[in-house]
C-alpha cells in the first residue's frame, strides 16, 4: 500500500490540488448587486418600490476599489466565475493546514 492510499491529509490534499485545473476561469473581486431608481420621472422605479438590479464586480486594482458593470446576460457566469475563486482561496488554505500539520509532524520526528 502507498504512503497516501492511507494518509487522509494526502487524499484530500490531491483532490484538492487536481480540482485547481478547473479554476482557470476564475475572476477576482465581489459580486454586487444593486437595487436603483434611474431618476426619469415616467419610469417604473419612480415609485421606489419596483427598482432596477444592476450587477457589478467590486476588485482591487493598485490597492484601489473599482466597480465594473455586468451585463444581464453574463450576471450567472460572472457569479460562477467568483464563486471559483472563494473555492481556490478555501483549497489552498486547507492545502497550508496540511502541509503545516505534516510538517510539525516531521519536526518532532528529527
Amino acid at each position: 500500500m502507498g504512503v497516501m492510499s492511507g494518509d487522509p491529509d494526502l487524499q484530500l490534499r490531491g483532490r484538492l490540488l487536481r480540482r485547481l485545473g478547473l479554476l482557470r476561469e476564475m475572476l477576482p473581486g465581489s459580486f454586487v448587486e444593486h437595487k436603483r431608481a434611474c431618476g426619469r420621472p415616467n419610469c417604473h422605479c419612480a415609485d421606489g418600490q419596483n427598482l432596477h438590479t444592476q450587477y457589478q464586480i467590486s476588485v482591487l486594482l493598485d490597492g484601489q476599489p473599482k466597480t465594473f458593470h455586468i451585463p444581464e446576460a453574463l450576471v450567472d457566469q460572472v457569479r460562477e466565475k467568483i464563486q471559483l475563486r472563494q473555492r481556490f482561496e478555501a483549497a489552498a488554505a486547507a492545502i497550508c493546514r496540511i502541509n503545516l500539520r505534516r510538517f510539525l509532524k516531521e519536526k518532532e520526528k528529527s
